[in-house]
């Protein structure tokens, strides 16, 4: 909790007027119980009737008082607790953006969701009660133990022996409940989780009739969270049980006290009335204090949660400003690049070197785990190379800062991604600034443009969350135009052809070397048909270069290449490929 005071500072000035409001209302109510002590002892008892007069006008004085100083406080702690569970929101999300895939593997998506959600707003919770009772009642508690014992020296061990026994039940209940909490929050992102993967994989779950197998795995994490909170809220509800046999018992001591002292001095009934309400108020500090300590460590567990992930060094540090001229004409070489995960003995990508130019289209194809994917996502820095460098234009990547870099690649992912929104603010995505005209342009080279135009409000129609109210190949077919629209120097497509039929795809690429004339092209492909025209094919196995060059030399000189296309093609397609081979090779 200490770590998120900082969040704390941009309030300062509100913090003091809601501790002036405090103090204010403390003062007024403790006024209260010594005037009241005066109209027993000089109004009521010699019938002095302008004296309770004046002194009761007093007393709704300090009531109004004390009403606005609480309104001011209580409206104050909700808006320095509010804002700042904000802040910390905020500070959350930017850190998750700032992540990168290895930095992300370290949290799941449901963990994210609870320590954004959840965990604030627990946070949030103790903060503004930390804001308005636990400025108060230190305040009560010093000051009605010293009025108290002003007003009645003789009594004042009875706060003592109820102060000591609110103190013990409150850490008795802490030492039971504070285990729990952390497992309250392990198992609140278990259900986010199985919550979560049903909802996106619901087809699949129909698909294989395992609704049953899923609504056990939930019950069975919902019954454990179930049990554990009735639990925590029977050790809890405890609590109110012994504060009120504690509370009853005072009172009772009070009274007994109070009266034998009553027969010496008659004139001690306004001092024990006094002495009373001020041992309750000292009863009710410590009960509110022992009430911020029970919820404390939970709120506690929470800001250890979200520490984590603000305190998270981000594997790929950026520079501030690119460090050096990046050449003019666009390139893209990799160096004897190595890749491995942390902490994994083997290596993902293994003395990885091409050169990919300009005009040029390079394409990487491989079987399923051979590294394409991951040796594409290092040139935006997604992942970083263990060993070697990729030069992006000439320059590291490592040289670039992120705005940069990222300024001119162009990517497409395996699943096309699409934001709720319309069509219009998807393409733009990566250029808000482009103009309608290269919108259009970027989705009918993209072979998106006749479906949009079918769509009741075409560039406006609206689009769902994940883009669940379009197909598979329109979400790609979007995502592509998104690239183009950027006009980028490097366009990555991984595996970006993937749900589009053979006549999209054959139109689409025809129609991308109108933007591409001039930039890099590096193709991920599983479908030889989408990359056998490229200037260059890199094939992969097991994470290294097994073959480098065209489509007809590699059928020729390359064995998996070989394997690959003729899983592809039917055997006379296959033997007039060979064909084609040998007479290039006799030329």
């Amino acid at each position: 909790m200490l770590k998120l005071m900082r969040f704390l500072k941009p309030y300062w000035w509100q913090v003091i007027i809601l501790l002036f409001a405090t103090g204010l209302q403390v003062y007024t109510v403790l006024r209260l119980p010594a005037l009241m002590a005066d109209i027993i002892n000089n109004g009521i008892v010699p019938g002095d009737t302008d004296y309770i007069w004046m002194t009761g006008l007093r007393m709704i004085g300090l009531t109004v008082i004390s009403a606005a100083g609480s309104l001011i406080s209580s409206y104050f702690a909700a808006r320095v607790g509010t804002s700042y569970a904000r802040d910390i929101r905020r500070a959350i999300f930017t850190k998750i953006l700032s992540f990168n895939l290895l930095d992300l593997k370290e949290y799941s998506t449901a963990s994210l969701l609870t320590r954004t959600t959840n965990d604030v707003n627990q946070v949030q919770m103790v903060t503004i009660m930390l804001l308005s009772i636990m400025l108060r009642s230190p305040l009560f508690l010093i000051i009605s133990i010293i009025m108290a014992v002003q007003t009645a020296p003789d009594m004042s061990w009875i706060i003592w022996i109820g102060a000591m026994a609110v103190v013990g039940t409150a850490i008795m209940i802490m030492s039971l409940v504070m285990p729990k909490f952390k497992l309250f929050q392990n198992l609140i992102d278990k259900i986010t989780l199985i919550t979560r993967e049903n909802l996106t994989g619901l087809k699949v779950v129909r698909a294989f009739d395992n609704e049953k197998i899923e609504k056990k795995k939930f019950v069975k994490t919902n019954d454990k969270l179930t049990n554990l909170l009735i639990f925590i809220d029977k050790i809890l509800e405890l609590q109110n049980p012994l504060i009120n046999i504690i509370f009853n018992g005072t009172t009772l001591l009070c009274s007994w006290i109070g009266i034998s002292l009553l027969s010496k001095d008659f004139a001690y009934l306004g001092n024990m009335t006094a002495f009373a309400q001020y041992a309750t108020f000292v009863m009710m500090s410590f009960l509110m204090m022992s009430l911020i300590f029970v919820m404390l460590p939970r709120a506690n567990v929470s800001a250890h949660r979200i520490n984590d992930v603000l305190m998270t060094k981000n594997r790929i540090r950026w520079l501030d400003k690119t460090d050096g001229v990046p050449e003019k004409i666009a390139s893209v070489e990799f160096k004897n690049v190595d890749f491995c995960y942390p902490e994994a003995s083997e290596k993902v990508l293994d003395n990885i070197s091409f050169m990919a130019q300009a005009g040029e289209t390079t394409a990487f194809i491989g079987s399923t785990g051979s590294g394409k994917s991951t040796l594409i996502n290092l040139v935006p820095r997604f992942y970083e190379a263990s060993a070697g460098d990729i030069l992006v234009n000439g320059l590291s990547v490592k040289k670039y800062d992120k705005k940069d870099l990222i300024s001119r690649i162009g990517f497409v992912p395996q699943r096309g991604m699409l934001f709720a929104g319309s069509v219009k603010s998807n393409i733009k995505f990566g250029a808000p600034n482009a103009s309608d005209e290269q919108m259009r342009k970027a989705a009918r080279i993209a072979q998106a443009e006749n479906f949009i135009e079918k769509l009741p409000e075409k560039y406006n129609a609206h689009i769902a969350q994940g883009g669940t109210n379009v197909s598979g190949g329109q979400k790609q077919r979007l995502s592509i135009a998104r690239a183009i629209c950027k006009n980028p120097e490097i366009f990555i497509f991984d595996d970006a052809f993937s749900a589009l039929d053979m006549k999209t795809d054959a139109k689409l690429r025809a129609a991308l070397k109108e933007v591409t004339a001039s930039a890099v092209v590096l193709i991920v492909a599983q479908r030889v048909s989408t990359i056998k025209d490229a200037d260059q094919i890199v094939v992969l196995n097991n994470g290294k270069v097994v073959g480098k060059g065209k489509h007809l030399e590699l059928l020729k000189s390359c064995k998996i290449y070989q394997e690959i296309v003729k899983s592809q093609y039917s055997d006379k397609e296959y033997a007039a490929e060979l064909k084609k081979a040998e007479r290039g090779n006799h030329a």
